[in-house]
């Protein structure tokens, strides 16, 4: 039997800790994608969604337990370092880019991210030119001539679809995506998303997803799991995940309610945020 793409077991992380703004982001989560997976985590905001993909990401060190990718422990190991097997899309269009750089500049450092080699000037060569040019022609945006033009200077989903772009241009072990398409209209948000599930079926990409959209976690993935107060409450897989609605969803979120015993204003809000 083949090593998870990614186990977590374990994993406690504490921000201010012993302070008045202490916060318990993750209690205990564990968690295993098998290679090929596609998860898609959703809860509310300090439910520790995002806490999870930085640990997974090295942004820090947990307290305790571990993080493996491939059988192999990256729990201490540097977030540059992990970069070199981990794709990520952020949520902010320009984060984990070089909005200076021209597009053609910024897919060729992604080129070289699972080597560790850094520098341009051997990347961008004529070959490398043509070879990126059919990659951003297949995204359907026609910036294929475009190369030489600043990424920063693009719309939010240019941005955004040419970031996904470079998180997968070297296949990845794992693609992190953190509410990538959060920041986008509608329209832009369906093209992204469009060329994530594209991506991810092409490669058969083990990927871990953010999202604040009951929709897309039911639409999405084959697998969701639901995260509270640091923990993972709820796990669909299998038949329950291709059966799964936006109501099942909405229960999930009634049964929290009442295990906090919170109060009718509080569930309310719950609602209005996922639906």
């Amino acid at each position: 039997m083949s090593e998870p793409a990614l186990e977590v077991r374990g994993l406690r992380h504490t921000f201010q800790p012993g302070g008045a703004n202490e916060m318990r982001a993750l209690q205990g989560v564990d968690l295993a994608l098998e290679p090929g997976t596609f998860v898609v985590v959703v809860g509310t905001n300090g439910s520790g969604k995002s806490t999870l993909l930085n640990a997974v990401a090295g942004t820090f060190v947990p307290d305790h337990g571990s993080v493996r990718l491939g059988g192999v422990d990256v729990t201490r190991t540097p977030e540059h370092v992990r970069a070199r097997a981990i794709g990520r899309v952020f949520q902010d269009p320009l984060t984990g880019t070089a909005p200076h750089l021209t597009i053609a500049e910024n897919l060729a450092l992604a080129s070289q991210r699972a080597v560790g080699v850094r520098g341009l000037r051997r990347a961008v060569t004529r070959g490398a030119r043509r070879e990126l040019a059919a990659r951003v022609a297949a995204l359907g945006m026609g910036l294929e001539g475009r190369l030489d033009v600043p990424l920063g200077s693009l719309s939010g989903g240019q941005r955004q679809a040419l970031t996904l772009l470079m998180a997968t241009l070297v296949r990845p072990a794992l693609l992190l995506l953190d509410e990538h398409t959060a920041a986008l209209d509608p329209s832009s948000a369906a093209q992204v998303l469009r060329l994530t599930q594209e991506a991810i079926d092409r490669d058969s990409l083990t990927t871990l997803m953010v999202t604040h959209s009951m929709q897309e976690a039911v639409r999405l993935g084959d697998r969701a799991i639901m995260m509270h107060q640091g923990r993972v409450v709820e796990d669909f897989s299998g038949p329950r995940k291709r059966r799964l609605r936006v109501t099942d969803l909405l229960d999930c979120f009634d049964q929290v309610r009442n295990a906090d015993r919170l109060d009718d204003s509080a569930a309310a809000m719950l609602r209005r945020e996922y639906v």
